[in-house]
C-alpha cells in the first residue's frame, strides 16, 4: 500500500495538472487555440479515457498548456519521475500534455516510471511468461492490458486468468462462447495477436464484434459471424463468416494450412479503409472482410470446446510492410 506522502504527492501532481488544464482554457477562450482542441477522440471508443488523451487534439493541449505551465513546466526531471512513479496510465497519459518539459519525461516508454506502473498493474505471470514477448516496452505492454478481452464482456461460461490476458472456456455443453475486448475502435489502424492454448474443437472463430452482437448462444456454432454485428474467420473448416452466410475460403489459395494450436494470428483492423486483415507468422495472408461499417468494432473470439483458453495481446498500430 502507498504511503500517506504518496498520497499527498499524487494530490499536489492533480492540482499542478488542473493549474495547466485552467491556463490551456483561458488560451482556448481568448482565440490563442484554433479549431484544433476539439473532440480528443482519438481511435478508441468505448472505455478508453486514457487512450483517449493521445488523440490529434493532443498536441494543441500540449502546446497551450506548455506556455504558461509555471513551475509545473520547471520541476527537475528527478523529483518528476519520483512523483509520476505514483500515478495510474490515465493520470500519466493526461501528465503528457500538460507541457512539453512533462511529455519529454514520459517519452521514454521503458523509463523507470513505466516500469513501476507495469510492475504495479500487471501479473507476474504475464511479465514472466512470453505472452507480451513481441512488446518490448513498459508502455506498450501497459496498453495491451489496456485492451485486452474483457472480463465484464463476455459470456457467463468463459473467464479472464489472473494474467490478464488469457480466456478460459468452461466445460459447458451445447454452448457456444464469447468475448470482447475492453475497448473498441471506431477510427485509425491497429493490431493484436490471438492464438489458442487447447483444442478448437468443431467451431473456433476470430474476429469483431459490435456491443449489440451476442457472446453466448445454444449449441456449437460459429457465434462471430452469425449475424449482422459480427465478422469472423473460422480457424477450423477456414470459412469467413458474416451474418449468418459464409462469405468464402480464407486464406484464399489451394490446400490452405490449418491452424496449428499455440500459433500466433495477427489480426489488423484499418478503419480508415474499413478493411480486417491477417497475418500468420511473417506471412501476409490477405485481407479477410471489406467495406466494414462506420461503428465501434471490437476484438472478439468465440469458442466451444471445454476447458479450451485463447489468449490476446493488443500490439497498437501495425507495421507497413
Amino acid at each position: 500500500m502507498r504511503s500517506a506522502s504518496g498520497i499527498i504527492l499524487r494530490c499536489k501532481l492533480r492540482l499542478l495538472c488542473r493549474l495547466a488544464s485552467s491556463v490551456r482554457s483561458r488560451a482556448a477562450m481568448s482565440g490563442a487555440v484554433g479549431g484544433g482542441g476539439g473532440g480528443g477522440g482519438g481511435s478508441s471508443c468505448l472505455g478508453a479515457a486514457a487512450a483517449s488523451c493521445s488523440s490529434s487534439g493532443g498536441s494543441a493541449y500540449a502546446a497551450a498548456a506548455g506556455g504558461g505551465a509555471g513551475v509545473a513546466g520547471r520541476l527537475p526531471a528527478r523529483v518528476l519521475e519520483h512523483i509520476f512513479s505514483y500515478l495510474d496510465l490515465f493520470d500519466l497519459m493526461r501528465c503528457a500534455l500538460v507541457c512539453w518539459h512533462w511529455s519529454n519525461m514520459l517519452a521514454d516508454e521503458n523509463s523507470e516510471v513505466w516500469r513501476s506502473l507495469c510492475g504495479r498493474s500487471l501479473s507476474d505471470e504475464s511479465l514472466r511468461s512470453d505472452i507480451l514477448c513481441n512488446l518490448p516496452t513498459y508502455k506498450g505492454k501497459l496498453k495491451a492490458f489496456q485492451h485486452a478481452l474483457s472480463s465484464n464482456d463476455c459470456s457467463r461460461n468463459v473467464y479472464v486468468k489472473k494474467n490478464g490476458f488469457t480466456l478460459h472456456r468452461n466445460p459447458i455443453a451445447q454452448s457456444t462462447d464469447g468475448a470482447r475486448g475492453k475497448i473498441g475502435f471506431s477510427e485509425g489502424r491497429h493490431a493484436w495477436e490471438i492464438w489458442w492454448e487447447g483444442p478448437l474443437g468443431t467451431v473456433a472463430v476470430i474476429g469483431l464484434a459490435t456491443k449489440r452482437a451476442s457472446m453466448q448462444c445454444q449449441g456449437y456454432v460459429a457465434l462471430l459471424g452469425s449475424d449482422d454485428q459480427s465478422w469472423g474467420w473460422n480457424l477450423v473448416d477456414n470459412n469467413l463468416l458474416h451474418n449468418g452466410e459464409v462469405n468464402g475460403n480464407f486464406p484464399q489459395c489451394n490446400n490452405a494450412p490449418k491452424y496449428q494450436i499455440g500459433e500466433r494470428i495477427r489480426v489488423i483492423l484499418d478503419m480508415d479503409d474499413k478493411t480486417l486483415a491477417f497475418e500468420r507468422g511473417f506471412e501476409f495472408l490477405g485481407v479477410a472482410f471489406r467495406g466494414l461499417p462506420k461503428a465501434c468494432l471490437f476484438p472478439a473470439v468465440s469458442a466451444v470446446y471445454g476447458n479450451t483458453e485463447v489468449t490476446m495481446v493488443y500490439l497498437g498500430k501495425p507495421l507497413d510492410g
